[in-house]
């Protein structure tokens, strides 16, 4: 099936597709990858103040029920690693967002810092796109992206504050 032919009512029935095309951002014409990982805005920052506990627990859980939410959606669309699944993009910020100190300027620079990880893919990020398959696959490349991201982010905050 072709994210052309999805409707938002019809994804809302599919709870797990719901999920896996991040709330329907991933119905996106352009960029899916880009609004999937605006739709995990809103959400970071309901975890923001969260303890790092209970923000690595939700993000762990996040990530293994992740597995199974992107296979099942990539099943559903027929295709190995469809663009419109975005749940990873949504861990993957979540994960580039970790230990982030408040402010918009850090939610931006964390933003674009993943999606220019994500888009370029540099190794590892290549080799885990290439090579590994599935609901682990698609969750694993935008996993090592956040952490390439997060990392810089950290820099970036150490060396401004």
């Amino acid at each position: 099936m072709t994210t052309s032919l999805i409707n938002f009512r019809e994804l809302v029935k599919r709870p797990v597709c719901f999920l896996g095309l991040g709330f329907g951002s991933g119905l996106a014409p352009v960029a899916p990858g880009t609004f999937g990982t605006l739709a995990a805005v809103p959400i970071y920052w309901l975890m923001k103040d969260l303890s790092l506990v209970i923000y690595l627990a939700i993000l762990i859980i996040g990530f293994i029920v992740g597995i199974w939410i992107c296979q099942k959606s990539a099943e559903w669309l027929g295709k190995d690693d469809p663009s419109a699944v975005v749940w990873d993009e949504i861990i993957g910020y979540l994960i580039t967002m970790i230990a982030a100190p408040s402010g918009w300027q850090w939610l931006l620079l964390g933003f674009v810092l993943f999606r220019i990880f994500d888009i370029l893919k540099p190794w590892p990020i290549s080799w885990a796109d290439k090579a590994l398959h599935g609901g682990l696959g698609i969750m694993l490349d935008d996993v090592i992206a956040g952490i390439f991201a997060g990392i810089i982010l950290q820099i970036f905050v150490y060396y401004t504050l």
